[in-house]
């Protein structure tokens, strides 16, 4: 689903698109889903849309 939400905004500029995914994530994932989504992050790593990636990440700095 986060690579869904990614391909919305692949018309966006990427650093825009990122935050998109970001802040998608953050309001409407419950927090559970989040953490599951962050914990499963490396073995998803190949199937991840890259701005889905990056999204990751940054979910992953803010959470920590």
């Amino acid at each position: 689903m986060v690579n869904q939400i990614a391909d919305f905004f692949d018309a966006y500029p990427e650093p825009e698109a990122i935050s998109g995914v970001t802040e998608h994530l953050r309001k409407f994932w419950d927090p559970a889903m989040r953490r599951q989504l962050l914990n499963a992050r490396e073995s998803l790593e190949d199937s991840l849309h890259p701005v889905a990636r990056r999204a990751l990440a940054e979910l992953a700095e803010m959470a920590s």
